[in-house]
């Protein structure tokens, strides 16, 4: 392995460490988001990628459903979420959700994934009721359904135990759990944005007791507001160790955070900069999960692109209908075409691979 030529020679223990295959520690994150080099610190990730999955890079036919914005939580740095009656506040029938699906049932999607708010109203049948009749239409297809934050939830809806509402949700036609919602895992931040939301602890073990009952699940972290870099890489330590133990998670997705409409419209959100150290140090310590995705709807495209050299493997899929971040100011499309994202992956210099939720492959064409 060449040794990269570093402007920082704090990388250089690092480098020793990655090239070696060692683990890295607490302190070496803190060595790579504290470093000005960020070509070193991309030249790093970039190696650990290339490693681990040549010079693929995978994105996914999927379509995604926000069901309702209605929600109990009142997030600070949420855009999306609204009380019941609020403007703006939409809760979607059965019908429209399904309609949604018919409307694309002569397209060759792999994937629905489907998210939304605590809503305080919705009984568990719903839910259930909403996996069956797009499993009905769409029996091939893998329903990536319902935040950690959204399954505690219909547990406490329902009674139900958090396997038992997993095993109900899994049997109605659920495939894989999103990771969505683990936000920062900071006491400090959960206190000041989030106080009412499911805790780190509670995330952590809806997540872990998904991967016991064979349900894989990706991981987050929402960054670029209020956290320090400790408690950034505090937060990929923790995921590091709770994959050591059930390794369900198939890939860590860093989420930039859109201020536009949020309490914390005041602030400015990541900067380029910031965006690629944070997936480059997520690649580097998350040495446990596969696959690092940037979700082209919150970095845009050509960052996404970019990706690709600083540790990413992964740019989502053609999504189709995003609200969530675009409620947030996001200018990025609703959805882009496969040829759109073969042609970015291409760009990069790397080989567009379409895969499925669970990284099969689809198509390398």
């Amino acid at each position: 392995m060449a040794l990269p030529i570093f402007q920082d020679s704090g990388l250089k223990p690092i480098y020793n460490k990655v090239a070696a295959g060692v683990r890295l520690d607490r302190e070496d994150g803190l060595a790579l988001f504290a470093s000005a080099d960020l070509l070193g610190v991309g030249a790093l990730a970039h190696l650990v990628r290339q490693r681990l999955h040549g010079n693929r890079a995978f994105y996914i036919y999927n379509q995604h459903i926000n069901y309702s914005n209605i929600c109990i939580n009142g997030c600070k740095f949420c855009a999306f979420s609204r009380k019941a009656g609020e403007p703006g506040a939409y809760e979607m029938s059965l019908e429209e959700i399904l309609g949604k699906v018919e409307e694309r049932a002569h397209e060759p999607i792999t994937e629905v994934h489907i998210v939304g708010g605590c809503h305080p109203d919705l009984p568990f049948s719903f839910y259930l009721e909403m996996l069956r009749g797009i499993k009905q239409l769409r029996p091939e297809v893998h329903l990536q359904a319902f935040t950690a934050v959204e399954v505690a939830h219909l547990a406490g809806q329902a009674g139900l135990s958090v396997p038992d509402t997993l095993l109900a949700l899994k049997e109605a036609g659920l495939g894989s759990l999103p990771g969505g919602g683990a936000e920062v895992f900071s006491p400090r931040i959960r206190q000041h944005l989030c106080p009412e939301k499911l805790s780190p602890e509670g995330w952590l073990g809806v997540a872990q007791t998904a991967h016991k009952l064979g349900l894989n699940t990706n991981a987050t972290m929402l960054y670029g507001h209020l956290e320090t870099l400790e408690e950034r890489v505090d937060h990929l330590v923790r995921l590091r160790e709770a994959q050591d133990e059930t390794q369900g998670f198939l890939a860590f997705i860093p989420l930039a955070f859109h201020p536009q409409n949020t309490g914390l419209s005041e602030l400015t959100g990541p900067s380029a900069i910031d965006d690629l150290k944070t997936l480059a140090v997520s690649r580097l310590m998350l040495d446990n999960i596969p696959h690092i995705k940037a979700f082209w709807v919150m970095l845009g495209p050509k960052m996404a692109q970019i990706s690709l050299c600083f540790g990413v493997d992964d740019v989502d899929g053609t999504v189709m209908e995003e609200r969530i971040t675009h409620m947030a100011g996001a200018q990025t499309p609703q959805g882009l075409t496969r040829k759109q994202l073969r042609a970015l992956i291409r760009e990069a210099g790397c080989e567009p691979v379409e895969r499925d939720t669970l990284y099969s492959v689809v198509s390398s064409q």
